[in-house]
């Protein structure tokens, strides 16, 4: 009999029963529905956290504690752990001793190396779409600024993300799995740093820098596109201060809420999202 067929096999009285010859194929495949579900959670924890901080809900130095996530979350205290350990091989989480976990604080020193090595990374990105971008690419970056011009007399933190996010877009547009992974890291940490360093700033003068960049972009005008980059960076760079803002300490399961329920959590059995809300500073970036 072949691997992975039935066969039914006699019982007294004349009856028979169908059986499985490959039971470890439905074992293996319950296994891998778990793993998924798994990954799922770890992946939804991860983008909350992530946006909570790139809209700088949670600030520098903030505890993360394995038990507050599990509840706001509706998940294991395992769960929780390992996406603090994602975070952290992102740089935007420091595990410490005892199982403490707090949101990263780069020196100032640190913050300063960060733009240095996004600027080179942007630059590489520069660099792949200049001339090559598709019209469908770029009516979809023209979008992204509209929201951005949508957004900025709203909050903040909104324009905050939206700005980032667009720098992520131009990185996946060059299809380069590793331009994509450390230009995103490096964007969501730059995000940390404004949090700890930054003064105000007007939105809009991001915003008519993301337009021009698109225009040379899709014009293939390479060198001037790069320029408008660094100029950019620069400039956001330069907002940098040395002094770091007063910690706000709220709670961490008020400052969550909204991101615990900004999309639907995959489902651990057992479990049920913490509910609650709060609101959250305005901030700038």
């Amino acid at each position: 009999m072949r691997h992975g067929q039935c066969h039914w096999v006699a019982r007294g009285g004349g009856q028979a029963y169908k059986r499985d010859d490959a039971p470890g194929e439905a074992v293996m495949a319950r296994d891998e529905d778990k793993d998924n579900r798994v990954t799922d959670r770890v992946g939804f924890i991860c983008r909350s956290l992530r946006r909570a901080i790139i809209e700088q809900a949670l600030e520098p130095g903030a505890k993360l504690p394995e038990d507050a996530l599990g509840e706001r979350f509706g998940v294991s205290r395992t769960i929780a752990r390992h996406a603090l350990g994602q975070l952290a091989a992102e740089g935007l989480v420091e595990l410490r001793r005892n199982r403490i976990a707090v949101v990263a604080t780069p020196s100032w020193q640190e913050a300063r190396d960060t733009f240095d090595i996004r600027l080179g990374l942007e630059r590489l990105v520069v660099r792949q779409l200049s001339g090559r971008l598709t019209k469908a690419q770029v009516a979809k970056l023209q979008a992204h600024v509209d929201a951005e011009e949508e957004a900025r007399n709203g909050p903040d933190a909104v324009s905050i993300r939206l700005a980032t996010e667009f720098h992520v877009m131009l990185a996946v547009m060059t299809d380069s799995p590793i331009l994509i992974r450390y230009v995103s890291e490096i964007a969501y940490r730059c995000c940390l740093t404004l949090s700890l360093y930054s003064r105000p700033h007007s939105s809009e003068c991001a915003i008519s820098e993301h337009r021009a960049l698109i225009a040379a972009l899709a014009a293939g005008e390479t060198e001037k596109a790069m320029g408008m980059m660094d100029h950019h960076l620069d400039s956001v760079a330069s907002r940098a201060l040395v002094a770091p803002g007063k910690p706000r300490g709220r709670d961490i399961m008020d400052i969550l809420a909204p991101y615990a329920e900004a999309e639907t959590a995959p489902p651990e059995a057992g479990k049920a999202p913490a509910k609650g809300g709060a609101g959250r500073r305005k901030t700038t970036a």
